[in-house]
Formats: structure tokens, C-alpha cells, sequence
């Protein structure tokens, strides 16, 4: 079989302003009904799938939401724009959220929702770049997405470019050795056009976090660092706009790289999966989805 030939990327006109469509200032109502929008589509594809990660999905649906449809430069229908913001979902196992927010924002078409996990999808258990646009990089084994973020970032500063990188970890896997060498690796090399953005929900696949390998106080951790440190209540839309923004400041006045911690909640959403590490990755069973289904859609109204 002959090689896949990659598209080159696209170079648009300075005048090209790519955004999702009606996100020039979107109110707190609206994101909210998005990322619970997205949350009933996570959960319909992991009950479908009768597997997946609802609890890690919906910790960062509204970090998600907020990125895309108000502050990352991106246009699905130019999903190769060179000068578009990069995203990296380091944590992958969280991937029917990112699925929901591509489709929210025309990068994947929802008649794929009963697709997730199963044989020759396109929507894999974890995010591969190779079948879905919008994907800037496949992750899924932890601990190696800011080093890809970090070596994005320095190829943009490479090419001149405006974009910015900015991906989403898990505070589980700020407990491996490799994501605190890209983390000196960002500072060292003054990496200001990344973001890092910290799911500190405080609970892993075996529990809680400070039980199975405590991460103490990270915002102080990253200050030794020597990177900008914000920490925001990632449940409130004000709080993120704000950080983002302030990231984006940093990155014009700082050499540095900035860390957001985002407190947030496991399984949000649902009242019976919020803070339970058993829901970190494990389908609802029949009743457990109409009763999870009830609750969201109650949100909607």
C-alpha cells in the first residue's frame, strides 16, 4: 500500500478570522448549555460503547467548551490552518469529550456518537489524529502530552507563527517523572506560547490522588519551576475566561510558560457520579443512564 501523503498546511489570508460561529463573547448561559449538551453526547457514546471514562469527560467539559467555542483560533472548515491554536488532550482516556466538543463545533458529525470504541472507528478509545480533523496530536498514554505540547509550541516560535499550544492534563498523571521534564523543558527553553491547563479533580482510577502518590501544593510546584501559575474554580465560566485571558497576556509580557490549576469535579454534572473515583471509568448500566439522562437534560431546561 502506498503512503498516506499528509495535507500541507493551509495558509489563509491575513484577513481570515477563524472562529466557531456566534463565539465573539458567548454568556455563561450558553456555555453551560453547550457543555451539558456535550455531556449528554459523552455519556450516549459511552453507554453505547459500554465502556469509556464519563467522570474523567465531564471534570473538563467546561474547560473544553470554553476553549473552543470562545478562545482557540481554529476553524473546522480549515481544520490545516497553519496559524491555528493547538490542542492537546493529554489526558486521552477523556476523549468522548473532546469527541463532543468537535462535534458541537463541526469537526465530527454526531451520526458517529454509536461509532465510539468500536472496530475501525474513527472514534477510538483514545484521540488519533490520523482519523479525525481537529485532532492535533493522538495521546492516550499519560504523561507524554506536554512533552508534544512543548515541542509544538517550539516549532511554532520556529515558524514565526501567532498560534498558541495549549493542552489539558490530568493531576493523576502529573504523578510520572516524564511530565515534570517537559515541565523544566518549557521553562528552559522559555516556552510563553504554551498553556497548560492542570484537571485537578483530585481523584485517579485507584482513588484519590494525595492517597495513591500526593501531589501537595502544584501551584507552588510550578513556581519553582519557574512558570506563571493561575488557579481558578473551573466549575465557574467567569473564573476560566479570566485565567485564559490573563494566560494570554502572560504569554505577550512573561518568557515564561503558564500553568492553569483548574479545581474541578469528577463526573460533574451528575449527581451520582461527582467525586467518585469509581466513575472514572466505567459505563452506566440501563437505569443509571436514564437517571444520569434525566438530571442533564433537566439542566438544559
Amino acid at each position: 500500500m502506498a503512503p498516506t501523503i499528509p495535507t500541507p498546511p493551509v495558509k489563509l489570508p491575513a484577513t481570515f478570522t477563524p472562529t466557531y460561529t456566534g463565539t465573539a463573547n458567548l454568556s455563561n448561559e450558553t456555555l453551560q448549555k453547550i457543555a451539558t449538551q456535550c455531556r449528554l453526547d459523552a455519556l450516549e457514546m459511552i453507554y453505547t460503547a459500554e465502556s469509556g471514562h464519563p467522570g474523567s469527560s465531564f471534570s473538563c467539559l467546561d474547560i473544553l467548551t470554553y476553549l473552543y467555542c470562545s478562545h482557540l483560533r481554529h476553524c473546522a472548515t480549515q481544520p490545516t490552518w497553519s496559524d491555528r491554536d493547538r490542542f492537546v488532550l493529554s489526558k486521552g482516556h477523556a476523549a468522548p469529550a473532546l469527541y463532543a466538543i468537535l462535534m458541537e463545533t463541526g469537526y465530527i458529525d454526531k451520526a458517529l456518537k454509536p461509532t465510539l470504541r468500536q472496530v475501525h472507528s474513527k472514534l477510538q478509545g483514545h484521540p488519533a489524529s490520523q482519523y479525525i480533523s481537529g485532532v492535533d496530536v493522538s495521546t492516550g498514554s499519560l504523561g507524554q502530552g506536554l512533552s508534544c505540547a512543548v515541542g509544538m509550541a517550539l516549532g511554532l516560535r520556529l515558524d514565526e507563527s501567532p498560534a498558541r499550544v495549549w493542552t489539558v492534563l490530568g493531576d493523576g498523571e502529573c504523578q510520572e517523572g516524564n511530565t515534570w521534564e517537559a515541565v523544566m523543558s518549557a521553562a528552559h527553553h522559555k516556552v510563553n506560547n504554551l498553556t497548560a491547563i492542570i484537571d485537578r479533580n483530585r481523584l485517579q482510577i485507584d482513588g484519590s490522588t494525595e492517597a495513591v502518590k500526593g501531589l501537595g501544593n502544584m501551584a507552588k510546584k510550578f513556581e519553582s519551576f519557574d512558570w506563571n501559575v493561575l488557579e481558578i474554580d473551573a466549575t465557574s465560566f467567569d473564573e476560566i475566561r479570566s485565567a485564559c485571558q490573563q494566560a494570554d497576556e502572560l504569554a505577550k509580557t512573561t518568557d515564561r510558560p503558564t500553568v492553569i490549576i483548574a479545581n474541578t469535579v469528577k463526573g460533574r454534572g451528575v449527581s451520582f457520579m461527582e467525586n467518585q473515583a469509581g466513575w472514572h471509568g466505567k459505563a452506566p448500566n440501563a437505569s443509571e443512564y436514564e437517571a444520569a439522562v434525566a438530571e442533564l437534560q433537566a439542566l438544559l431546561k
